[in-house]
């Protein structure tokens, strides 16, 4: 339900702008202000410069060599998109594609450059195979969007969680509409996931985080910071740990060491400004602030909820000398989400006051990267600490005025997790020879203050009881030790024909008694190879085993005797088994077919309702947190299609379909669907530039029906009164779906360009062609006429169990239209 009232206000407020977009639409000023691109060149594996490359803008001639720091500038470019191109004797020639040039702020492109063994050896042609990402310890599985690609994605908000959901093998929670992004990869929990920034991981990426899994309804990270964002979804690199599914790498440009610059972003929901510039001669920044505005709307307009959030990032680089650099990051948000009673309640109104806990959350991650050049490579020294404060509220008739009344709470949770992690690199190269090593010790705490009534007592007419009361209430701290170590190696045959790689991690801690401090008990080795059969396909396979330990929720959890049940299980695990196929006809067009298979084991399962926690992680709140066992079993199996064209003749696409399945087991080994086994997967997205300075946009997502459990509708009606919600059946799990999910989005952008100033108008228009939306029924009880309390059979007030008030199901899916104008001023 939550996503049907945000649609609305949005709906509601945007519609007062949207004429301005057609009045200030046209070409009214001419427009011959120039725009600088500037960047640095560097090898890929020794990251030296590449002093004496040529950088050029395609189609003009226009360009720069690189200089002795590998730095490179280009001034006076006509103000559009244009695709980059550097080249030099010995390496292969590499393109940046759809990189727009505005007069407002520099534009920054960085290369690294792979060696061409075959350059100096061979006289053939060659096809610029700068579309392909691939590497040889990831050879297959995986994506990257460029940041013009993420900033105007139609939908996306400036999202790029949200962006990410248009790769291939990407879903989303769509029970929930387009409302959330949880990332569901090739059939795996959102909890699967691992996601880091510039090398450092951040556990949080979503204001209003659930706990244990990462999901949100707004991402935190600034999109003006991104160069570009990388999704692995298997084969994955030695040095990351806990992913099963995906691992998403983003990569920040550094502050412009020339001059002070920046932008301001106003949409419907938020206010951004972003600032960077030298801070001397070795140092740049780049910093941000970002407020959202929901709350003040949502107040005029007298809706039921009141999100509020502020999130912060900063970037600062100092370069000791030529081969010693200090990188400074960090990211933090605050969430609060609170209630008021609408003057004129709807039911669906009335279900999220009542169905959702009260929020209150503040995270931030902070990192210093040490990055040393050596002889044949560098090595990197990575300190971080994050936290994650949650505090979570309910009270039984949330919305009437019961607030803050102890005796009818329902729910309290006040959590912390805190991380201090320290991880050393080597990466070296040798010939044909690319290895690379390290190891990394984190320090862990975890608090947290729990009291929940889960469930009521339930009795039958005899007076036998059939539902023990469920209760929670204790405290929990504990700290530990997380270490792991890893190693990677690669090396080429048959003229780099043949890539081979093979690597293996490690990890454990002190928290376990039994063997998980045992390193050779989360023993992952990994085995990647890549064939080129020509110069325009390349055959791909990948076998790995994957570890991830259990979520803090999890292993601090204390039984009613105050005894940590959790402390001895095992970390959960995945085998990939991975192969495809890989076509680059031509320098900016991409091909992409494979099949993948993922085994689970050691996967938690939920002693009380004996489902796996695989089915957890779509909604507000903390998963984990109660006794579990590990011997669930799991498996997702598919087939992927992929095909993408960067910018060519103003015009670039992504198209992918994925058909897949995925199945878990619980408290027995029957393997029954998973709530993210929607089967089909299918994303457009393209965009085209006119004249001008004029773009469109178009995103098209189709999801096939989301799994969903019914409802008992007997213990739904005991246990409303404290839950808030009706209560699952789970002998029925996931034996019902959802009707198929789609949207298109279209998005358009007009942007003038004046002396150092630019300022772009955009609109964008969510589910265009009024898709129905599906969501998940509600199980709710009928209010009385007046909102004083709950209508009952027999007039008398209701009773504790239920048994005289009437439910009420409730089902929407009613398309809804949601445009929205804004504009980012650069300067």
């Amino acid at each position: 339900m939550w996503q049907i009232i945000f649609m609305n206000v949005r709906n509601q407020f945007n519609s007062l702008f949207i004429a301005c977009f057609f009045i200030f639409g046209t070409n009214l000023f001419s427009q011959t202000a120039k725009g600088t691109l500037l960047g640095t060149v560097i090898d890929r594996n020794t990251q030296l410069p590449v002093t004496g490359a040529i950088v050029r803008i395609d189609g003009t001639e226009l360009g720069a060599v690189v200089d002795l720091d590998g730095n490179y500038k280009i001034s006076m470019i006509p103000t559009q998109s244009w695709n980059v191109t550097v080249s030099y004797l010995g390496y292969k020639t590499a393109t940046k594609y759809n990189v727009v040039i505005t007069a407002g702020n520099n534009s920054q492109i960085n290369f690294q450059l792979e060696e061409d063994s075959k350059a100096l050896s061979e006289i053939e042609i060659k096809i610029n195979k700068s579309t392909r990402i691939a590497s040889a310890e990831t050879p297959l599985s995986i994506q990257n969007l460029s940041a013009e690609e993420i900033k105007s994605n139609p939908g996306g908000n400036f999202d790029i969680s949200r962006v990410v959901q248009a790769l291939p093998g990407v879903g989303g929670t769509s029970g929930n509409g387009s409302f959330r992004n949880d990332l569901v990869i090739r059939g795996g929990g959102p909890n699967e996931n691992v996601y880091y920034l510039d090398g450092v991981e951040i556990p949080v990426l979503n204001h209003f985080s659930t706990q244990g899994a990462a999901g949100g309804p707004t991402g935190i990270l600034n999109v003006s910071f991104i160069e570009d964002a990388t999704l692995s979804s298997s084969a994955f690199h030695s040095r990351y740990d806990n992913p099963l599914s995906a691992v998403l790498q983003f990569k920040q440009r550094d502050g412009n060491k020339d001059r002070f610059q920046g932008n301001f972003r106003l949409s419907g929901t938020e206010a951004a400004l972003t600032a960077e510039g030298p801070m001397g001669p070795k140092t740049s920044f780049l910093s941000s602030v970002r407020r959202s505005y929901l709350d003040f709307f949502f107040s005029l307009i007298d809706l039921p909820i009141r999100p509020n959030y502020w999130d912060f990032q900063y970037k600062i680089t100092h370069r000791f000398n030529a081969k010693t650099t200090l990188t400074s990051l960090g990211i933090g948000a605050i969430d609060q989400f609170t209630f008021a009673l609408p003057k004129n309640a709807t039911p669906e109104n009335l279900y999220v006051l009542s169905s959702n806990p009260m929020i209150n959350q503040w995270n931030y991650t902070q990192g210093f990267t040490l990055k040393r050049i050596v002889n044949n490579g560098y090595w990197n020294l990575t300190f971080s600490r994050n936290m994650f404060d949650n505090r979570l509220d309910q009270f039984q008739d949330n919305y009437n005025g019961k607030q803050n009344d102890e005796s009818k709470r329902s729910l309290k949770i006040e959590s912390q997790e805190i991380e201090n992690k320290l991880r050393f690199e080597h990466h070296v190269v040798n010939g044909s020879w690319r290895y690379s090593y390290g190891a990394g010790v984190q320090y862990v705490k975890y608090n947290n203050d729990v009291f929940t009534k889960a469930r009521p007592e339930i009795k039958d007419s005899l007076g036998n009881i059939i539902q023990p009361s469920v209760q929670f209430n204790f405290k929990t701290a504990i700290d530990f030790l997380k270490y792991g170590l890893f190693a990677q190696v690669n090396r080429k045959f048959l003229n780099d024909d043949l890539l081979l790689s093979a690597g293996v991690r490690a990890d454990a801690n002190t928290f376990s008694n039994e063997g998980v401090s045992n390193l050779f008990n989360t023993l992952s080795p990994r085995f990647n190879i890549s064939y080129a059969i020509s110069s325009q396909w390349t055959i791909n396979a990948s076998i790995g085993k994957y570890h991830k330990i259990l979520p803090y929720s999890s292993l601090g959890f204390r039984d009613s005797n105050n005894v940590l049940v959790n402390k001895d299980l095992p970390y959960m695990r995945s085998d990939h088994f991975v192969t495809g196929v890989e076509y680059i006809p031509k320098a900016n067009l991409r091909f992409t077919l494979e099949g993948f298979y993922k085994l689970y084991n050691d996967y938690p399962v939920s002693m009380r309702d004996g489902i796996s926690l695989a089915n957890q992680g779509g909604d507000f709140g903390i998963i984990g947190n109660e006794s579990i066992i590990s011997n669930g079993k799991g498996r997702s199996y598919g087939i992927e299609l992929f095909a993408q064209q960067k910018l060519n003749k103003s015009l670039f696409y992504t198209i992918s379909y994925t058909l897949f399945w995925s199945q878990f087991s619980g408290a027995t080994d029957e393997y029954i669907r998973s709530s993210w086994d929607t089967r089909h997967l299918f994303s457009m997205l393209a965009g085209y530039k006119f004249k001008y300075n004029w773009e469109l946009g178009l995103k098209f997502r189709l999801q096939g029906g989301t799994p969903f459990t019914p409802f008992d509708l007997e213990r739904s009606r005991v246990n409303y009164l404290v839950d808030g919600r009706g209560t699952l059946d789970y002998t029925r799990l996931n034996s019902l779906q959802l009707a198929s999910f789609s949207q298109l989005d279209l998005r358009v952008d007009k942007k003038w360009n004046f002396n150092k100033f630019t300022f772009d108008l955009f609109l964008d228009i969510q589910n265009l062609l009024l898709a129905n939306n599906p969501t998940f029924p509600a199980y709710t009880f009928q209010r009385n006429a007046d909102n004083t309390g709950f209508q009952t059979t027999d007039a008398n007030p209701i009773m504790p169990d239920g048994s005289n008030a009437i439910p009420l199901l409730l089902t929407e899916s009613d398309p809804t239209l949601v445009p929205t104008i804004g504009f980012i001023i650069e300067f």
